[in-house]
């Protein structure tokens, strides 16, 4: 294969792969209103198109067409790169992402993930983590107290959380030997559910802590302290409007189907059938193909109903409640996880 060939390969990939996500993104909005409108005993969006699934489309037009404000005192510069780096790193964190069996075409091409390599996971924790820049920025450059406020929340929020976030992922790396997303999936592939991580694995506690600590890190109920919108008015984005608060809308999204990517891979055996090999898909190339993304995108959308279910269920924490569990509570929990992980393997 070509380096020219090769390049057109990957472009395919990263082109095919921006779309579904940006289409994910829209109709998880649209998830989370029906879902939400129905835990209240109401209907949601059902006006535009069958059952309002053009709803999200509509959505996207409205604020696309929206008179674009940019207030006179904000530093310009940071005010419009800030959405930029948010929604960025939302979306290239998706890139090592592998959501398929690993079927190599030619030149060695992975059809169902944008780039394998060997740190992926340490590639995602470290993107999004850079996500936080997005938000602090945006509070500072936007010289209102409030949006100050709701993003000095959200920094101090995302860096304690990310700590238990990411300790809470030392017992997985260890149980597989390895930070490739594939190799920790291929660990948890021998017996189906038994053995995902999150039974056979004996990382309940590390998928609780991460679960956990995963709700703070995208700011979802109930700790979406940094926008806080009986508090801060609308948090870090409240001198945002038009697109530019849309990339805000939509980096939240797109990190929550990152999480829930995570978060299958490395507890739920990724595209793997908790059936294991018992009922192997047929002999059929396309069944073959699709039998893993089926498990995979049904795992993902079991996490992002969670998602949902939890911010229609419990209340928000006041923010010394917020501090306080990630960092009295949780980091001890995963610390503990770890070294019961580091005494289960050594004794076995």
């Amino acid at each position: 294969m070509t380096i020219l060939q090769f390049f057109l390969w990957s472009l395919l990939k990263v082109v095919v792969v921006t779309v579904v996500m940006l289409m994910a993104v829209a109709y998880t909005v649209l998830l989370e209103r029906k879902l939400v409108g129905r835990i209240q005993n109401r209907w949601g969006p059902s006006r535009v198109g069958p059952f309002g699934l053009l709803q999200p489309l509509v959505d996207g037009a409205k604020l696309f067409l929206k008179e674009d404000l940019i207030p006179t005192a904000v530093y310009r510069p940071l005010y419009l790169i800030a959405p930029v780096i948010a929604l960025g790193c939302a979306l290239i964190s998706i890139a090592v992402v592998p959501f398929g069996e690993p079927n190599v075409g030619p030149g060695g091409i992975h059809f169902f993930q944008i780039s394998d390599v060997n740190i992926g996971l340490l590639v995602i924790l470290g993107i999004t983590s850079i996500g936080v820049y997005g938000i602090a920025l945006s509070g500072w450059s936007s010289n209102n107290k409030y949006s100050l406020l709701g993003s000095l929340r959200s920094s101090a929020q995302l860096i304690s959380y990310e700590l238990a976030l990411g300790l809470a992922l030392v017992g997985v790396v260890m149980r597989a030997g390895s930070l490739n997303l594939r190799v920790i999936v291929e660990s948890q592939a021998a017996k189906g559910i038994a053995s995902w991580n999150i039974f056979g694995g004996f990382q309940f506690v590390a998928f609780l802590v991460y679960l956990t600590a995963a709700y703070a890190e995208t700011n979802r109920a109930p700790f979406d302290l940094p926008e806080a919108e009986s508090e801060l008015t609308a948090g870090y984005h409240t001198e945002y409007s038009s697109m530019k608060f849309a990339m805000f809308f939509m980096a939240e999204y797109a990190n929550m189907i990152t999480v829930s990517c995570v978060a299958t891979l490395l507890f739920l055996g990724g595209w793997t059938s908790p059936l294991g090999n018992l009922f192997p898909p047929p002999e059929n190339i396309f069944a073959h193909a699709l039998f893993p993304i089926f498990w995979f995108v049904l795992k993902v959308f079991s996490f992002l109903f969670l998602y949902v279910w939890v911010r229609g269920t419990l209340p928000r924490f006041r923010y010394d409640q917020l501090m306080n569990f990630g960092w009295r509570y949780l980091m001890p929990i995963a610390i503990l996880n770890i070294l019961g992980t580091s005494l289960w393997l050594a004794y076995r």
